[in-house]
């Protein structure tokens, strides 16, 4: 049996992410190609996958990228991606053109945030939302779900904090089920705590569900939207997504300056 130096066993890490998505193995190896006897094999360690192997396992599994390093380490390779810090010359480039994005959003607010809701950059737009915040939830990292719930956050000044505490704990909730991430998990307990139990799903009667924000231009009114890199092979890069929000009335609209 291959193991890593922990002694996790790369069968029993591909068994634990097949289970994980809920698939049997005959539905893995219809999705995969690779027959129900090779794939139990190797589940069992009575077979070593190849690199190529443990890859497309992988990759019909959704296995997050650091998680398919660890995979490969299990089966005795060398880590295939990257996980470069962001600030390393490599991935500059994305870098900037994700940072001209944020610009470009202007004058509404933009964050660009990592895989945890960590916030690695935002525009200038943002400041005009965080009055009254308590500085210590301000200081990095700055976590926007911790920010957005917390008693001394932005939550006293959001009118529809139930339905915008559901929406979060539902992505939150979407993204831990599919990880497994610990950062993850905790965030879910943490958004359990700031609300006393599981939130409702949110109701609304609009076209969207908004965040509706008090303050001192009266109560604003967004709508959200999430993009991410769709081909990343940087590990990191692969959990960075971009927040953006837009104006869901004219009040909101005028507040930034645009009639």
């Amino acid at each position: 049996m291959t193991v890593v130096g922990d002694g996790v066993e790369v069968g029993g890490l591909l068994r634990t992410w097949r289970e994980r998505r809920r698939y049997s193995q005959q539905e893995l190896s219809d999705r995969s190609r690779v027959s129900t006897r090779h794939l139990s094999r190797v589940e069992t360690g009575r077979a070593r996958p190849t690199s190529e192997m443990v890859l497309h396992l992988a990759e019909h599994l959704e296995v997050p990228l650091r998680e398919r390093n660890r995979l490969l380490l299990a089966a005795g390779y060398a880590p295939c991606f990257h996980d470069h810090p962001l600030d390393d010359a490599s991935v500059a480039v994305v870098m900037e053109g994700l940072r001209h994005l944020l610009d470009a959003h202007l004058p509404y607010p933009a964050l660009l945030l990592d895989t945890g809701w960590d916030v690695v950059d935002a525009n200038a737009a943002v400041d005009q939302l965080l009055a009254g915040c308590d500085p210590g939830l301000l200081e990095p990292p700055l976590n926007v779900v911790r920010l957005c719930l917390h008693p001394r956050g932005l939550a006293p000044r959001i009118r529809n904090l139930d339905q915008w505490a559901a929406h979060l704990h539902q992505q939150v909730s979407h993204r831990a089920e599919h990880t497994h991430d610990p950062r993850h998990l905790a965030l879910v307990a943490e958004i359990e705590s700031y609300v006393d139990g599981l939130p409702r799903l949110p109701v609304t009667t609009g076209p969207v569900l908004t965040l509706e924000l008090q303050t001192n231009a009266g109560v604003l009114r967004f709508f959200s939207t999430s993009a991410q890199l769709d081909t990343a092979t940087d590990a990191t890069l692969e959990g960075l997504h971009l927040e953006t929000f837009l104006p869901a009335d004219v009040a909101t609209r005028q507040a930034f300056g645009q009639g």
